[in-house]
């Protein structure tokens, strides 16, 4: 169990946008977890799937907690163990199924060949599109690829998650009406260039992630990270901007109500 969680000046309804505290190997407590992310004024979580059985957690974990919703997807790493699986769960039209993600390129490592990421991604795009949901993106060192694919559909709605690439294809994800997720990157990278990334994403395109167990922000680098440091990646953008924390918890929270249509 975490143990550094210090409650400092929250605004409510603060919503963790990207998450994976559904799956079996999380490491902490789940209702704990979601007892401190309520206690962080962390009013909603969203439990992305990375894989077919990961998927079928979000759903169940979505089911079983009131504060948590589903995205189904596989992550561009698993598509070569399948994806097929994710067409059923978008048509079982689960209340609490708000997206379909994460999905996308990732030729960083070469876990699955690129020829079957960009068949999965199709495929899973077209699965969004028929149930009219919204896509969580996951792209690593493969917009050349990406956007062509993105283009040839039409009615997309999304977010590119855990975005830290160039200003070039930020604009281009700006260009498609698309939103885009931060998280504890954003707290502890060093690098001025990216820094002055994060702050150039106009707040009416901004969402905050954790993606945890993975990326824990500062200033709880080296623990299990959580919903609840949500909080701290919404402070983090409130100084980079010269803003409230309350205005960035504000239209960060309006953004994700408004692409998930949250209830």
């Amino acid at each position: 169990m975490n143990n550094l969680l210090i409650m400092r000046d929250v605004p409510p309804a603060l919503i963790d946008t990207h998450c994976h505290v559904h799956e079996a190997e999380y490491p902490l407590d789940s209702v704990e977890t979601m007892r401190r992310a309520e206690a962080a004024g962390v009013s909603t979580v969203l439990c992305v799937g990375t894989s077919e059985r990961s998927s079928e957690e979000a759903i169940a974990f979505a089911e079983e907690h009131d504060a948590a919703f589903a995205v189904v997807g596989v992550h561009p790493h698993d598509t070569k163990d399948g994806y097929g699986a994710i067409v059923g769960l978008a048509r079982k039209k689960s209340p609490k199924l708000v997206a379909i993600g994460e999905i996308g390129l990732d030729y960083y490592y070469g876990h699955s060949p690129r020829d079957v990421q960009i068949r999965a991604l199709e495929s899973q795009i077209q699965t969004a599109l028929d149930n009219d949901l919204p896509i969580v993106f996951h792209v690593r060192e493969a917009f050349e690829d990406f956007w062509p694919v993105f283009d040839n559909f039409h009615g997309i709605r999304g977010e590119l998650h855990s975005f830290t690439d160039t200003q070039v294809n930020l604009d281009k994800g700006f260009e498609r009406g698309l939103y885009v997720g931060v998280n504890g990157i954003s707290t502890f990278t060093k690098d001025p260039a990216q820094q002055q990334l994060f702050a150039n994403i106009p707040l009416d395109r901004l969402l905050l992630e954790t993606d945890a167990p993975f990326l824990t922000p500062t200033p709880y680098r080296g623990t299990i990270n959580e919903p609840a440091y949500v909080s701290e990646v919404a402070r983090h953008h409130a100084s980079l901007r010269g803003i409230s924390l309350q205005t960035v918890a504000q239209a960060t929270t309006d953004n994700a109500t408004s692409l998930f249509r949250l209830k």
